[in-house]
């Protein structure tokens, strides 16, 4: 009986440290770190994109997107670049005079090492419908691509509408 006391307290100690040992190596996160230099790389690139699009400069703007554009969408589901641009343009011309603004203190930077950033947010989108003014606040998710020493988006994501 002695012998099964020790071996069940031998069990549940393995139990213990087995728990004890996963709890800490589920705690290292293995995450790449963000360096100040990117964050204030990709918050620049976010303020330049969003400038050509309050100004509805279509050259600009899609100068900012890699051709094999995926735009995808929870509610229009995948887009490709040419719809994109033409409901840009499209919109480009209404006058509903709608513009974006990053949420501040929303934006998150990530790197992907070898290809760019991923950037993470919120922002707000006015408009004016029907005489009265709308505002609605998304979340987005963008994947940056570095082409030499120039930045544009390969992927959008955008959910939440």
């Amino acid at each position: 009986m002695k012998q099964d006391g020790h071996k069940i307290h031998l069990f549940l100690y393995l139990i213990v440290a087995l728990v004890y040992f996963n709890a800490a190596t589920a705690q290292e996160k293995k995450v790449a770190p963000t360096s100040a230099a990117l964050y204030k790389e990709i918050e620049q690139m976010d303020a330049v994109m969003f400038e050509a699009f309050n100004n509805k400069d279509l050259e600009k703007f899609k100068s900012l997107f890699t051709e094999d554009l995926e735009w995808f969408q929870d509610n229009g589901g995948l887009l490709s670049y040419e719809t994109v641009f033409t409901n840009f343009s499209t919109m480009f011309k209404n006058e509903n005079k709608l513009t974006r603004k990053l949420i501040k203190g929303t934006l998150e930077v990530h790197p992907i090492k070898h290809y760019g950033a991923i950037e993470i947010g919120v922002h707000e989108f006015r408009h004016v419908e029907n005489g009265i003014e709308e505002i609605g606040t998304f979340k987005f998710l963008m994947i940056w691509k570095k082409q030499d020493t120039q930045w544009k988006i390969a992927r959008v994501i955008s959910y939440d509408h």
